[in-house]
């Protein structure tokens, strides 16, 4: 996949090698509500540090992007790391306790939207409550509609291992939903 293909024009990649801010600042927002949510699924309490420390990332490392691959695989894999360094830091027991929807904004006059978002408020918990491992896999294929080959290249682990955390992982979200 060319730089094109992933919604950033060859110009604008062009800017952002030359750390033009205004190409900085069209790429941020093109990506922030994804990368922001997939951070949230990550690491709750350090999104916002990971957001930020992921853009630093990117202008630091831009000169080192081959534009053949993929440009979100390429983003997605530098927050993953950025993620999984700062988790590694932190004591393992804290990375299971739910935190609250901050994703969902219900209206609160429509019986549809209160239902919708009493289903997304369980999936949140649940999601919580799943290993890291399994909620990361869960979080790129349905949220941020990666490809298995994608999700594989972001995370670093064969496509089998991602394919069976897939399966683990919804696996244990349907029991917990249950």
């Amino acid at each position: 996949m060319d730089f094109e293909t992933a919604g950033v024009a060859e110009a604008e990649f062009a800017r952002l090698r030359r750390r033009d801010p205004e190409a900085l600042a069209r790429l941020i927002e093109r990506y922030q509500h994804r990368l922001y949510r997939y951070l949230l699924r990550l690491a709750p309490e350090a999104a916002e540090d990971l957001f930020q420390q992921t853009w630093l990332r990117v202008l630091e490392s831009i000169q080192r992007y081959d534009p053949r691959r993929s440009f979100d695989s390429w983003l997605f894999a530098i927050a993953h790391n950025l993620a999984i360094a700062m988790l590694r830091r932190r004591v393992p027991a804290s990375l299971d306790e739910p935190g609250e929807d901050r994703l969902a904004a219900p209206d609160p006059g429509a019986f549809e939207n209160l239902l919708a978002a009493e289903r997304r408020r369980a999936v949140t918990e649940a999601m919580a409550e799943i290993p890291p491992l399994y909620r990361e896999v869960l979080s790129l294929r349905f949220e941020e509609e990666m490809k298995l080959g994608e999700i594989a290249g972001t995370v670093g682990a064969p496509l089998g291992t991602v394919k069976s955390r897939l399966r683990r992982g919804l696996e244990a979200l349907r029991g917990k939903l249950q």
